[in-house]
């Protein structure tokens, strides 16, 4: 936090920050809480960013988004990446923006990195590189990504062991940086930008029942099959400048989708490996949050619970 005689508007502002795996209501919690006190959500979610991506996504439909405000939602398209920085310096100046409405700021999604790059700032990494991340994809493709893990462990065994071998879009920029700077990643996160210059209340939806939520986790996914999701992503799919190189492809689901379409699964072997890695994702995500400080944690999408943690957080007014 910044001091409190700095010049920085946004040192008086604060901000909501609403977590938890996927499936785990959290978006539902925010939006009960936007319709009972002053709220405007700004969305936490690295493939909700991306114009396109809307059923696979679980991006808010037209008739919430006009009767709340979401923010970061389709602010690019899916040919140009969004990083974790680019999201900081976006979520800051929302931050500031719905404070001056009068609003209080619910960031809202289960995208970690982006909650950890605000809290804890981030390196300014190297820029990416095409050519290397095509190798990089190239090795995956003949090799594994359980032996892309390997390579990595060589050179950055910090970073290789908080990253799974199963995390393709991590492992790929981890050792992307080191092969474009010659220094790892671990060593360009120890020279990370300042930490959040506003206050955060932090609130977590975990449920303690992981059978349930891998439940939910394929109910939601059948569900985005009826809404028309292969249909989605075959219109992507058409477009000539989108590949799987791209993070927006790399989301869970439409990864999988997209093997469909190019013939390399099954309709049957795409939905399985779908729920499989969204089950991956929830459990990478309760990791983040197992060792997240300062955080409220509740088991439910008690809406009246998270009023009282904003209440005690001097968030209401």
């Amino acid at each position: 936090m910044t001091d409190a005689k700095s010049a920085d508007p946004t040192e008086r502002l604060s901000a909501v920050c609403i977590m938890g795996p996927t499936a785990s209501g959290k978006s539902d919690l925010a939006i009960e809480i936007a319709r009972k006190v002053p709220a405007e959500i700004i969305t936490v979610d690295s493939a909700q960013v991306y114009r396109g991506l809307d059923i696979g996504s679980a991006k808010p439909n037209a008739s919430l988004r006009q009767e709340i405000p979401h923010h970061l939602l389709d602010i690019r398209d899916p040919a140009v990446p969004y990083s974790a920085a680019d999201f900081r310096t976006d979520v800051v100046a929302k931050v500031a923006e719905v404070r001056a409405r009068g609003a209080i700021p619910l960031l809202t999604g289960g995208t970690m990195l982006y909650f950890k790059a605000l809290k804890d700032g981030l390196a300014q990494m190297p820029v990416a590189d095409e050519g290397i991340r095509r190798e990089i994809a190239a090795f995956a493709q003949q090799q594994g990504w359980p032996a892309v893990h390997k390579r990595l462990a060589k050179v950055d065994p910090v970073a290789a062991a908080r990253i799974h071998e199963n995390d393709p879009q991590r492992l790929q920029r981890a050792l992307e940086v080191y092969q474009i700077s010659g220094h790892s990643l671990t060593y360009w996160q120890s020279k990370a930008m300042p930490a959040c210059p506003f206050r955060l209340v932090e609130i977590a939806v975990i449920p303690p029942d992981r059978q349930l939520l891998h439940n939910k986790i394929a109910a939601r996914f059948h569900q985005m099959l009826e809404l028309g999701f292969l249909a989605e992503v075959e219109a992507l799919y058409a477009r000539a400048d989108l590949s799987t190189s791209l993070p927006a492809i790399k989301a869970v689901g439409y990864r999988q989708a997209w093997s469909y379409l190019a013939g390399d699964l099954s309709r049957d072997e795409m939905i399985e490996r779908a729920i499989i890695a969204t089950r991956q994702l929830a459990k990478r995500q309760y990791t983040w949050l197992r060792s997240w400080k300062n955080i409220h944690q509740i088991q439910t999408t008690n809406t009246a619970e998270a009023l009282k943690i904003l209440q005690v957080g001097s968030i209401l007014d």
